[in-house]
């Protein structure tokens, strides 16, 4: 792995002096202290000689790293700010901030993408084209359009050249996620190589058009039925994997509350119809819009509530439900040994991890919510609590799991933000009770039984054949059991460090005692020499045993 990373590394090394160039000039570059690497701890310092650290927080100058070094790493924050389980809560909240500030495309080149994908000249395509986008991010920017038969449209199309360095930045960080990992003690925890496979995964999804024009679809399909709700309508004829043109909503963005507040509209109730829009689709769908922000939210006439910008999404599958929902029952019934025993089996746990001391933390959780009216619990508080409880016993949850429990922070900041009236855990209240109805249903629990048979079956299946193999086996000798012991090459270097020590003080003695020749002075050269260097093998061994702190460990 060591030797693919650092060929990796070298292939890219135009790009990796500007990220090692970026990181030392925003003062991060003791993240990589552990790196036996002269060539990229020699780029690790500014141009200049200065890094900008002077009354900016380590989260801010992160941020604002990741917002020079572009497309890719801007993306790779945005997933990161989901995993306050990781990260903690400033860094989260600091990497929530990331918007890509770049310019967009001239129209030239996103004419160019649009006829080259589509097929036809923009003319042919489109009555009216607006060179000037409506909006320009990291991957995408938006024009307004009008097709021949009158319908008023958005066009995203993707930026020129973002898949390509988007690429090269993703081996890249995959690279770097490797060499953290085996050189970075502080980062290790964090399990970046973990987090890259997923971000590529995520970034590649988002890089292809063709799977937010799906997401639409799905998400048009199930509130197809709700007056209160509008998904843009597609125009699947002038799509592709880099275009997409969909209807425009004519309304007011989200993010400008003085013209909602002027509007006259009732921004209470487009408030609460939002949040129970996610809701329905968190626990009904069971897939979600991921970004609540303000700005993906348009109030439209009649106030009904407009989405847009469909790419970032989260899918929750029947087994990750069921945990969820035996969660909530346990924090709605106060029982912390059920939270606590929904905690470890939803997250990664370490073999340290004190369950008692879990349980106490959660009940102590619990019991600053219990006996409160609901319109005065803050769900987005409680659970960025419950995230730092989760996060101080060192479990890391599952990506899903953090992107909802992140998904309905920013949800309920952003009903607060329309109308600070609103209780996110009030809407939520008969969500809950639904989940609780349908998790003891007769067909529910009809489908865990068929589940369980099943697995019970495959297990006595197989259970005889494979007792049968083993017994074959044994009979006929071969049979063998395989251990694997970890962390042993350090003591097995020093034991044979130690031998060969005495060994040697043992020859040298011995040549020294008869004086072989040569002598100077009467004494054995060689025998000299042997004791100079088992002395020299001693003091390093002993300083090795020292440095790891356990001569005198019980451990």
């Amino acid at each position: 792995m060591k030797i693919d990373a650092l060929a990796r590394l070298e292939r890219y090394a135009k790009r990796i002096a500007e990220i090692a160039a970026v990181l030392g000039k925003y003062g991060l570059a003791d993240l990589f202290g552990g790196f036996k690497y002269a060539w990229l701890q020699d780029r690790l310092k500014s141009a200049d000689g200065q890094s900008i650290t002077a009354g900016v927080t380590q989260a801010a100058r992160v941020r604002m790293a990741l917002t020079e070094l572009g497309t890719t790493f801007i993306k790779l924050g945005q997933m990161l700010s989901t995993r306050a389980d990781l990260l903690g809560p400033e860094l989260t909240e600091e990497l929530s901030q990331l918007q890509a500030n770049v310019p967009p495309d001239p129209s030239a080149v996103a004419r160019a993408t649009i006829e080259s994908e589509l097929g036809q000249p923009i003319e042919q395509l489109f009555a009216t084209f607006e060179d000037t986008p409506l909006a320009a991010a990291s991957v995408a920017q938006v024009h307004a359009a009008r097709l021949h038969t009158g319908h008023s449209v958005v066009v995203k199309v993707r930026r020129a050249g973002v898949a390509e360095q988007a690429a090269t930045d993703v081996e890249i960080v995959q690279a770097l996620a490797e060499l953290l990992e085996q050189h970075s003690p502080a980062l290790r925890s964090y399990q970046p190589l973990a987090v890259v496979r997923q971000f590529r995964r995520t970034l590649l999804r988002e890089l292809d058009l063709t799977y937010e024009r799906q997401n639409q679809e799905e998400f048009a399909r199930n509130f197809a039925d709700d007056p209160t709700v509008c998904i843009p309508e597609l125009f699947n004829e002038l799509c592709s994997h880099q275009v997409v043109t969909m209807q425009r909503l004519e309304g007011i963005i989200g993010t400008d509350i003085e013209a909602l507040q002027q509007s006259g509209v009732d921004l209470g109730e487009f408030a609460k119809r939002g949040a129970n829009m996610y809701l329905e689709m968190v626990f009904r769908d069971g897939f979600y819009h991921a970004d609540p922000h303000p700005g993906n939210l348009i109030l439209l006439p009649g106030n009904i509530v407009g989405v847009i910008d469909c790419g970032m999404v989260g899918r929750i599958d029947e087994d990750l439900r069921d945990e969820v929902e035996a969660l909530l029952l346990g924090i709605v019934e106060n029982d912390s040994e059920l939270v606590a025993e929904q905690v470890l089996r939803l997250g990664a746990v370490p073999a340290d991890c004190s369950r008692e001391k879990l349980r106490a933390d959660l009940q102590e959780f619990m019991a600053d919510y219990t006996g409160h009216p609901l319109n005065e619990i803050h769900v987005g508080a409680a659970l960025s609590s419950l995230v730092e409880i989760i996060r101080s016993h060192h479990i890391v949850l599952p990506p899903s799991l953090a992107m909802l429990l992140k998904t309905l922070i920013v949800l309920e900041g952003t009903s607060r933000r329309f109308s600070p009236d609103v209780s996110l855990a009030e809407l939520m209240q008969p969500y809950c009770t639904r989940l609780m109805l349908r998790r003891f249903s007769p067909g529910r629990i009809a489908k865990r039984a068929r589940r369980s048979f099943r697995v019970w079956n495959r297990l006595l299946t197989a259970l005889p054949r494979d007792i049968t193999d083993m017994l074959a086996r044994f009979r006929d000798g071969s049979f063998t059991v395989h251990i694997d012991h970890r962390h042993l090459d350090p003591i097995v270097n020093r034991l044979v460090l130690g031998i060969l020590t005495a060994a040697i003080f043992l020859g040298s003695s011995e040549l020294w005692s008869r004086q072989a020749a040569p002598l100077f002075y009467d004494v054995s050269i060689f025998g000299a020499l042997g004791y100079a260097v088992s002395l020299f093998f001693g003091w390093r061994l002993m300083r090795a045993i020292k440095k790891s702190g356990n001569i005198q460990s019980k451990d």
